[in-house]
């Protein structure tokens, strides 16, 4: 199976999620992941959706039907070598009187996670990366007593010189949030 990344510009609408999800869901598709989010133009989402897929030409056509909505503006399909991406995991540990303790230090240098939340009874640390990085945090973490997990989908950037955005139709006139 081979992991694809798929970057959907629409028009901020009620209702568009469904439209694009369920287009997956008649080709029998798993998204792995999806993250959407406003753009720095307004009104304009992105939506992040991930999914592995043995053929490269059934993701071309579903692509090719993303863009037949009317409220896409552009989709883009990337392979995980062409977009530089990562995740988010928030992780909250227990901490109890006399039990293991967290090394903070090894927590920082080697797995480049954080403190963010430092209670009583647990810790939330926050951690950035790959999927592959999170899960051998999670791995690492584990002994300490994992109350609470969470992580969310793929951001990416595409490789190329300029951003997706500026390939959005040029017919209208956009604001910007600065």
């Amino acid at each position: 199976m081979t992991q694809y990344t798929i970057c959907v510009f629409t028009e901020n609408s009620i209702g568009l999620l469904n439209k694009i999800t369920v287009i997956f869901t008649r080709r029998r598709i798993n998204i792995e992941s999806l993250t959407v989010s406003e753009t720095v133009r307004k009104g304009v989402s992105r939506f992040t959706i991930v999914i592995k897929h043995e053929k490269r030409e059934e993701v071309e056509k579903l692509v090719r039907q993303i863009r037949k909505i009317v409220e896409v503006l552009a989709v883009f399909g990337y392979l995980n070598d062409e977009i530089v991406y990562n995740e988010i995991a928030l992780f909250k540990i227990s901490t109890p009187i006399g039990g293991k303790a967290l090394d903070i230090d090894t927590i920082n240098r080697i797995y480049k996670a954080w403190v963010v939340y430092w209670g009583l009874d647990y810790v939330t640390i926050q951690k950035t990366g790959t999927e592959e990085e999170i899960f051998d945090f999670f791995r690492y973490l584990k002994p300490h007593g994992i109350i609470e997990f969470v992580r969310s989908g793929r951001v990416a950037i595409g490789k190329t010189p300029q951003g997706l955005v500026e390939y959005l139709p040029e017919d209208q006139e956009w604001e910007y949030y600065l």
